[in-house]
């Protein structure tokens, strides 16, 4: 694992993306997993478009935080990544949560603050989570998520299982206390996590590079913590794969911990509120020719997957959304015997002093 020299960038300067490394057309991963990435990638992108299409119909309470163009980082690890791992993520969680297997027609629902939501309606678009497929929560909080993952590492550790947390945060959160709190911790404990920075340029509405002193917020921080500088291209699927198949390899052999920097781009704005007027039109343009969907297709094609293939998975998701959608639509609002559950340790919603 390498720092890639490709990424460097001059403050102020359009942050463009790289050339696609064509070589990984010859890396070693079998057609099946790919064409399951393929179909990550189509579901994680169509259920987002999906959930836009709802904000804008009045239908979605509150905001959303889409990961739009960011696909290939939850597709990359979630095709690595074992089922009894751990995933945590922040409240931009949507492609992580699918990529862990959340069924979308719940998570759908929770978006819609429906009661047959993944957790009842009560999480929304920001928080959620499934146990059962690994996917440990969306966090709000900048930050705070990293030291729970380092506890989840921890309990892993301490039972003598080979489990991996594995937790992906943005560029602005290398900026933040609790980062660099849990990756020295994580070093000290030699714990079995994987902190993956998706640095999409922006903490919000501010370049990243405007506000840290370094160029590259997580891969040049590393040496700091002991730990061997790990930067890639976050729009291409094949190396996520490769790099979470090497670091998930090493944590779990008791290797210890990894940080990765996965430089990607984000198509819209930091929630649906925003209309990201501040970054430059070149900039925008060119990342959106670096899409990973246009990559990754390019690159099937390029290594013999028929055309007919691509399009029939499309479609296949395409339905299966359209399905999740009027699941999500069909679910009741929540009443008092749900909303007044689960806010105490007791399980009621009484508060008791």
């Amino acid at each position: 694992m390498r720092t890639d020299p490709r990424y460097d960038y001059a403050l102020s300067e359009p942050r463009l993306p790289p050339p696609v490394d064509e070589s990984l057309a010859e890396a070693p991963i079998d057609t099946e997993v790919r064409l399951r990435m393929w179909r990550k990638l189509q579901e994680i992108r169509q259920f987002s478009k999906r959930a836009y299409d709802l904000f804008l119909q009045n239908l979605v309470r509150g905001t959303t935080h889409l990961s739009l163009g960011m696909e290939a980082v939850a597709t990359g690890f979630g095709a690595a990544i074992r089922p009894d791992d751990y995933t945590f993520a922040t409240y931009r969680g949507h492609g992580h949560s699918l990529a862990r297997g959340m069924d979308p027609g719940r998570a759908m629902a929770e978006l819609l603050g429906r009661e047959n939501g993944i957790l009842g309606g009560k999480g929304g678009s920001m928080h959620l989570t499934d146990v059962s497929v690994g996917m440990m929560g969306s966090y709000a909080i900048v930050g705070a998520h990293l030291c729970v993952a380092n506890g989840a590492a921890w309990s892993a550790q301490l039972r003598g299982t080979d489990q991996v947390a594995v937790v992906f945060f943005g560029d602005g959160t290398t900026n933040i206390g609790a980062f660099h709190e849990a990756l020295n911790f994580a070093v000290v404990w030699n714990l079995p996590v994987v902190f993956v920075c998706e640095n999409n340029q922006y903490k919000e509405y501010t370049p990243i590079d405007a506000v840290t002193a370094v160029p590259r917020p997580a891969a040049d921080r590393a040496l700091s913590y002991g730990l061997e500088p790990s930067l890639l291209d976050g729009n291409d699927p094949d190396a996520v794969y490769l790099e979470a198949r090497e670091a998930l390899g090493k944590a779990r052999a008791g290797g210890g911990p990894t940080l990765i920097e996965a430089v990607t781009y984000r198509s819209g704005g930091h929630s649906r509120a925003d209309p990201g007027k501040y970054r430059p039109d070149q900039e925008v343009e060119a990342w959106l020719a670096r899409d990973p969907m246009v990559l990754y297709r390019a690159r099937l094609l390029s290594i013999g997957v028929p055309q007919d293939r691509l399009d029939e998975i499309e479609q296949e998701v395409a339905r299966a959304i359209d399905e999740a959608t009027e699941f999500a639509k069909g679910g009741p609002e929540p009443g008092e015997d749900s909303l007044l559950t689960d806010l105490w340790a007791d399980g009621g919603s009484s508060w008791r002093s």
